[in-house]
């Protein structure tokens, strides 16, 4: 049993040792950290991540302001091309008008040029009933 025990004691000192080492890097990073060449160090990895934060900022208006150039641009594009389409159309009803007036006129011109041409034959005709009294 002593034997036994002996493990016991040797496990529970190497144990206290441990705890006691761990409580001494503490005490020692405890008065690390309370130096001035340690808030020097916090100082410059704050001043750094605030360059870096600035950085971060500047990219992101950057890519904002990009972003809106080009949405101006697509509603630019967008507002001409609906510009040209509207003004197609209205060449397209413009030509689609002019030949309506066009056929209209032809039609009325043959109608006219026919009408003529019945009015001579009846002319002609009644010349010859008179021509044949």
């Amino acid at each position: 049993m002593s034997r036994n025990q002996d493990g016991f004691n040797d496990r529970l000192n190497a144990a206290a040792e441990a705890k006691k080492l761990h409580l001494e890097r503490a005490a020692a990073a405890r008065t690390e950290a309370n130096t001035p060449a340690a808030a020097e160090r916090r100082a410059a990895r704050g001043a750094i991540s605030v360059a870096r934060d600035a950085r971060v900022a500047d990219r992101k208006a950057t890519k904002a302001a990009t972003a809106a150039r080009e949405a101006a641009a697509l509603i630019a594009a967008a507002a001409a091309e609906a510009v040209a389409r509207e003004a197609a159309l209205k060449a397209e009803r413009e030509a689609r008008e002019a030949e309506y007036t066009e056929r209209t006129e032809r039609k009325a011109a043959l109608e006219a040029e026919q009408l003529a041409a019945r009015d001579i034959r009846y002319a002609a005709r009644k010349a010859r009933k008179k021509k044949g009294r």
